[in-house]
């Protein structure tokens, strides 16, 4: 209970940043937030990717869904279809937050990896 409910201040998992340059520096990246489960890695814009995600992180789920791929979906842009909302409160733009999402992906991996451990050490007792 402890690793959930403290997992702000857990140490992060160690994953392998990497970063591409723009060949305009003027752009701006476009957000993708994807998991690739078998290559072990999220591609969270066209320029960030986090690599090194091992598999037993994968398996911890969310009710259905993945942690990792939970954390993914909630920080998608997402258009309002109502026009009157998109005009005047449509202004969540994912750049605004990456840097909180990659420091929360991490420690989530780590609480991933950790309760699956917990979760084998209890089958096997």
């Amino acid at each position: 209970m402890e690793l959930h409910l403290n997992y702000e201040t857990i140490t992060p998992y160690s994953l392998n940043r990497i970063d591409i340059a723009l060949k305009d520096e003027n752009q701006t990246p476009k957000p993708k937030l994807k998991a690739d489960k078998t290559k072990g890695k999220i591609i969270l814009d066209t320029v960030t990717t986090l690599e090194g995600i091992p598999p037993i992180a994968w398996e911890y789920k969310l009710g259905n869904r993945c942690a990792l791929e939970w954390i993914l979906d909630q920080y998608k842009e997402k258009k309002p279809r109502d026009k009157t909302i998109a005009e005047k409160f449509n202004n969540y733009r994912f750049a605004d937050y990456k840097e909180q999402v990659i420091d929360l992906l991490t420690r989530v991996c780590t609480v991933s990896v950790e309760t699956i451990k917990i979760i084998e050490e209890m089958e096997n007792i």
